[in-house]
């Protein structure tokens, strides 16, 4: 089996728990809620994704055996100079699609924590190091237990409230971003001080212009 990935690069983790914590980020192409093209956002399941996760044409790009993707990663982790324990963040579209227990355990092999971040829409193979879950309005929420939730706000449909219940040890809000950011920002934070369980998490790595 070949894994396709639009993207493989060493930077600082931006936003939610792990924020400010080097990682080595591999973006899986493909999403099931969202095409990736212009022309069928609005009729998509989420209408407000930022990412370009389409085609395998992106810095470290490429069609990767299991084996292939795991020493890949080390190589970016080793060339960030990073002297720790290597960290990677599977992330996309949804990741889900295609990282299965067989990739978990060659990064394992490599020495490599395995976080992901996902739309939970799919369940997630055994052994991933740490688990955030993003939900979107309209889709089908089937990843019930992780370690991080972070919740895109505001969105109708997907109040933080309906949340709550699941078993996630961190709850984020992070401002939906747009043409109506700073607007966001405030009523996350609004929410965050009337609803102490839930944590603002804001995107740090576009105010700091890193990857």
């Amino acid at each position: 089996m070949k894994y396709k990935v639009k993207e493989i690069y060493y930077t600082l983790q931006g936003e939610g728990a792990h924020t400010g914590r080097p990682a080595v980020f591999c973006r899986f192409t493909g999403c099931n809620l969202w095409s990736g093209r212009e022309k069928d956002r609005s009729t998509a399941i989420c209408q407000f994704c930022d990412t370009d996760f389409r085609g395998t044409d992106g810095p470290n790009g490429g069609k990767y055996t299991a084996k292939e993707l795991a020493e890949k990663v080390a190589e970016q982790w080793e060339a960030g100079m990073n002297k720790g324990k290597p960290y990677v963040v599977c992330t996309g579209g949804e990741p889900l699609l295609q990282l299965d227990e067989k990739m978990v355990k060659a990064f394992h092999e490599k020495g490599i924590e395995v976080a992901i971040e996902t739309n939970g829409t799919k369940l997630p193979p055994e052994g991933i190091d740490w688990i955030c879950m993003s939900p979107k309005a309209g889709a089908d929420l089937v990843l019930k237990k992780g370690n991080e939730l972070k919740l895109v706000f505001p969105q109708l449909g997907a109040e933080p409230d309906l949340f709550e219940d699941l078993d996630y040890e961190h709850f984020y809000l992070q401002p939906m971003d747009g043409s109506n950011t700073e607007k966001n920002i405030q009523l996350a934070i609004k929410y965050c001080l009337q609803n102490p369980k839930w944590r603002l998490s804001l995107q740090t790595h576009k105010m700091i212009n890193i990857p």
